[in-house]
């Protein structure tokens, strides 16, 4: 919906969808904030992270990574080689070709991701306490934005 000359008139598709990109940004901030707080990492950081944490062996290829964080290749390398240097992630060379290497989550990473999963929580928790009444309507927003956007 649009308010123009105090008349509320039906929003146009492409506003409907910026809208709905600019509530998106508005809860990565809010997101990445509470992580960065308490955790030190970045939203991204964490959805690498909680990527590799559910991949077999807590472990991925960058290519794999990629595809499901929405990174190319190349900016997974990128985000993960300061994880590397503070001990979350380490590379696994392939024992057949090296150059196959995975990215695997250490200890140390599968605590922090436990850790930001709680922080995650709370926020979320928060949020919809804040709100009770769309708590039951988040189903249906969801299938709708995966409908969109699949």
């Amino acid at each position: 919906m649009v308010i123009s000359n105090n008349t509320v008139q039906p929003a146009t598709n492409q506003q409907s969808l910026l809208a709905i990109h600019a509530a998106a940004q508005r809860l990565e901030r809010r997101l990445d904030g509470a992580l960065s707080n308490i955790k030190g990492i970045s939203l991204a950081e964490y959805r690498l992270l909680s990527s590799l944490a559910q991949a077999p062996g807590r472990q991925a290829s960058r290519v794999a990574l990629a595809e499901t964080v929405g990174l190319t290749a190349s900016g997974v390398t990128r985000a993960l080689a300061p994880l590397e240097k503070i001990g979350f992630v380490k590379t696994v060379r392939g024992e057949r070709d090296a150059r196959l290497a995975l990215a695997t989550l250490t200890a140390q990473g599968s605590e922090l991701v436990a850790d930001a999963s709680g922080v995650l929580d709370d926020v979320a928790d928060g949020m919809f306490e804040a709100m009770p009444e769309a708590a039951p309507r988040l189903n249906s927003a969801v299938a709708l934005l995966n409908e969109l956007a699949p």
